[in-house]
This record gives C-alpha cells, sequence and structure tokens, in this order.
C-alpha cells in the first residue's frame, strides 16, 4: 500500500498563510511603513492526496537518467572531481526506482483527506523584513537568529536558517522548482545548493547569482550527464586530473621520423610521456605508453612507409597498436576501406583500426553536404567491419560532432568515437579516447607527439583490451 504524500508540509503552509495576510515588504525598499501583524487561525488544514500513478513517459524518463548515472560512474572513480556528489545522487535515483517500481495504479484511486492541527502545536516563525522581524505577533528590531521567512527582490518565497541575518541554509519554491542551500545577501543562490526542477531536472553544486557557477552536476532525462565546470550557468566542461592512475597513449606517423631532410627513428624501449602538452600541467609526472596507434594508409595511394617497422617493434615491447587511416573525400570511401584493409597488418589481439576524419566545411559542401559525407563514413566503417571482424573507431573533432553528426545517431551508438580536443576540458562525449594535445613530449621519440587518453581507468581498459568495444 503506497503512504500517502502531502501537497504541503506544514512549515509550507505557515510560510504561505504569513506571506499571504502579512504581505511582508521587499528587504530592498527601505522606505516603506511596515505591515501590520496578522492573526493565525487557530487550525491550518492540511490536505493530503495519493501520490499519483507511474506512467510510462516517468518511467522512460528515469531509466535515461540512470542510464547516463551508470555510465558516468563505469568512467570514473573517487580520484575525480564531484565523483561522490554524483554517486550520492545515483543512490537516490536508485530508491526511486524502487519505489516506482512498486507503485501501483490502486493507490491513486483513493480520495483525498484533509487534517487539521491546532496553533499550539505549530511552531513558532519569523518573517523578515529590511530592518527587523515579526514574530508571534511583535515587531523586533535587530539581526534575526533562527528560522525565518522572507521575500526575495523578486518577490519569492524563501524559508532560511538566520545567523545574525546571514543565510545559513534556506528553501526557496518558484515557477522553475525548488532550491535548497546557501544563499547570499539578496536571498539568490550562492554556494553550495541543490535545485529539483519540476520538469525532473536535478542540479547540484556551487551556484553565484542564482546560476551555476564553479563545480556542478546536472542530471536530466533530456540530455546527457553535465558533471564539471560551469560559468554564469554554461556548462565548460569536465576538467581532468591527470594522474598516474588515467590510461595515456600516443599516435604517430611518418612526421615523427621526418623533419625535412633528417630522419628519425622510434626506440620503443625508452617510450614514456615526458609532457601532455603547454596546455596541461603535468606537474613534473611522466607516464607510460600504454598503446600506440600508427598511420596506415590515406586516401587510395598513399601509404606510410614506417608503419611495418613501428608497427613490429612496438608490439615487441609489449604495447597494444592500432592503425589508422586518413579518410580522403577525393575518392570512394570502399576504394579506401579496401585499400587500408589490404595494406594494413591488422592481427589478432590489435586494437581497433581507426577511420581518421578531417574535413574543411568547405570540402564537404563540395561533395554535397554533411549527409552524403555520413553515408561515405558508413560505407568504409562497415566495409573495414566485415573483413577485419573488428568494429573500427572514427576519429573526429568535438566541433566535427556538434555541428556534423547530430543526425547520425546510428555511428555514434554503433562504434566508439575517438575526440580531438586541446582545450583545458575533456570532450563532453561517450568516447573511447580524447587526444588532449598535439605538441606532447615522449623519451624515445624526436619532436611533438600526439598525447591521447582512455576515457576510464584500469578495469574500463583490460575489457577494452580483451573485446575491442568501450561501453
Amino acid at each position: 500500500m503506497k503512504k500517502l504524500c502531502p501537497i504541503a508540509t506544514f512549515s509550507d503552509l505557515l510560510v504561505l498563510t504569513a506571506v499571504v495576510l502579512l504581505n511582508p515588504l521587499n528587504p530592498l525598499t527601505h522606505s516603506a511603513l511596515l505591515a501590520p501583524a496578522p492573526r493565525i487561525p487557530d487550525k491550518i488544514e492540511i490536505r493530503y492526496t495519493p501520490q499519483p500513478p507511474t506512467d510510462s513517459l516517468s518511467t522512460a524518463k528515469l531509466k535515461n537518467e540512470l542510464g547516463e548515472m551508470t555510465y558516468y560512474l563505469r568512467v570514473h572513480n573517487v580520484t575525480d572531481e564531484g565523483y561522490h556528489l554524483v554517486a550520492q545522487y545515483n543512490n537516490t535515483l536508485q530508491k526511486r526506482a524502487y519505489r516506482t517500481r512498486r507503485a501501483t495504479v490502486q493507490s491513486s484511486q483513493k480520495p483525498p483527506y484533509a487534517v487539521r492541527i491546532a496553533a499550539k502545536d505549530r511552531p513558532m516563525i519569523a518573517v523578515k523584513t529590511c530592518n527587523g522581524y515579526w514574530k508571534a505577533g511583535h515587531f523586533l528590531r535587530g539581526a534575526l537568529n533562527g528560522k525565518g521567512i522572507a521575500r526575495d527582490w523578486r518577490g519569492r518565497i524563501v524559508s532560511a536558517v538566520w545567523h545574525c541575518d546571514t543565510v545559513i541554509s534556506a528553501i526557496r519554491i518558484d515557477e522553475q522548482g525548488i532550491y535548497q542551500g546557501q544563499m547570499d545577501s539578496l536571498l539568490q543562490a550562492c554556494g553550495q545548493g541543490t535545485m529539483d526542477e519540476w520538469d525532473g531536472c536535478h542540479k547540484e553544486g556551487f551556484w553565484q547569482d542564482d546560476m551555476l557557477h564553479g563545480f556542478a552536476f546536472d542530471s536530466s532525462p533530456y540530455h546527457t550527464l553535465h558533471v564539471g565546470e560551469w560559468k554564469a550557468g554554461k556548462f565548460l566542461g569536465e576538467k581532468l586530473k591527470y594522474t598516474s592512475e588515467r590510461i595515456y597513449g600516443i599516435d604517430i606517423s611518418r612526421h615523427q621520423h621526418e623533419k625535412g631532410r633528417k630522419r628519425f627513428s622510434i626506440d620503443f624501449s625508452k617510450l614514456r610521456i615526458t609532457s601532455l602538452g603547454k596546455r596541461h600541467d603535468a606537474q613534473g609526472r611522466t607516464f607510460p605508453v600504454s598503446f600506440v596507434y600508427i598511420k596506415s594508409t590515406e586516401g587510395t595511394t598513399i601509404r606510410n612507409r614506417y608503419f611495418m617497422q613501428d608497427y613490429i617493434k612496438a608490439k615487441k615491447q609489449g604495447v597494444h597498436v592500432g592503425a589508422y587511416h586518413f579518410f580522403s573525400l577525393k575518392s570512394s570511401a570502399e576504394l579506401q576501406a579496401k585499400y587500408f584493409v589490404n595494406h594494413t597488418l591488422i592481427r589478432k589481439g590489435d586494437f581497433p583500426p581507426v577511420l581518421d576524419v578531417e574535413p574543411t566545411d568547405a570540402q564537404i559542401r563540395k561533395i554535397g553536404g554533411t549527409d552524403v559525407l555520413m553515408q561515405r563514413i558508413r560505407i568504409f566503417l562497415q566495409y573495414v567491419e566485415r573483413r577485419t571482424g573488428m568494429r573500427p573507431i572514427l576519429y573526429v573533432s568535438q566541433g566535427f560532432t556538434n555541428k556534423h553528426m547530430a543526425n547520425a545517431t546510428d555511428i555514434k551508438q554503433r562504434y566508439n568515437v575517438w575526440i580531438a580536443r586541446y582545450g583545458q576540458y575533456k570532450p563532453d562525449v561517450r568516447l573511447v579516447y580524447w587526444q588532449l594535445c598535439p605538441d606532447g613530449r615522449v623519451d624515445g621519440i624526436s619532436g611533438d607527439v600526439d598525447i591521447n587518453v582512455f576515457n576510464g581507468y584500469q578495469n574500463q581498459f583490460d575489457e577494452f583490451v580483451k573485446t575491442g568495444f568501450h561501453k
């Protein structure tokens, strides 16, 4: 049998009664006269109604949100900023899902009922104004300590706990949802707090001027989980800690062997990352190279002359190896796929092959637009998958995914994505690797090297090694 859920708590009803009858003045208005103290009724009625039945839409929303939580927790651990907050909210969602599964339609068929609470059984509460507060029918000047209610500059009702007129914690219910947490002197969300919006979104973290600002997360049934840094309500991305627990790799081509007329070899026995590039501070630490991707082909005519020797030497050192093809818009996608497979050594246990797609907008327009390009990509990926038995990875920039892959959900769902993003924030997509810099440094290699990070930790990496697909 379901428990009956109150439409309003005792405090809520008392707040509304006080606000309607008292009509307390805006705390920013100092020149107006205070309203007289109201007469609070001896009894107040609280109506209860059964919880509404669970519909398929709300169940689907909850499932979507839990799916995002599951993905986040799978590729993160306790060393990541805010992990414990996300894990805590995931527990809340799990409990909600459990209650939803137990919900019955019969409970919604019970009529509402009311109970009456005597005035003597209700706690006293203060109504704060600009230069004092009302309590128990009396106006008191001075700083408020304890519980009270007030209006902010927008007229919204705030129930808070004050200490020397400073808000310690507060609750605000408005047209957007319910905010609970810290506030500033203007009764705006400021500091740590949570917002549960009426549409089902949950926002938690640090606030400023009623907007997320600093570290926070936004969990919603309508979009992917946003965890990371915010500025004035705008999500910037997840700021990573580059620790020794992360899995690092590199990608190389003939450019690591040739600089003008000079030629260089790679000493795979010395491979170790000594710099993550100018944008990322490794704090003097170095990292092992766990995987290497080597360029094999480009278009239907270009081959990397160093591919075979690099492949063999890396394998001898126990480094996981994969090959990639640089995609051209000047030749057939199927012919390129054949050329790649026919001229690339791909053995059992190798990492999945990669399609590197980096066209300009002008090139995309020239071939007929985004849809034409996406179809060519599908042809290449499907052919290579049939020939190798491995599901290829698509390498693109984050700008490319945002601009051209909105309608390519089939590609994003079936194939892992490798994103190039050189800023300080991790790409805001589901991915297998991200290329965090083009100017890293690696012992054993001359010049700049692309540094990549696996999206997960050792357990997830071990699973990827076995399956060749990162879920």
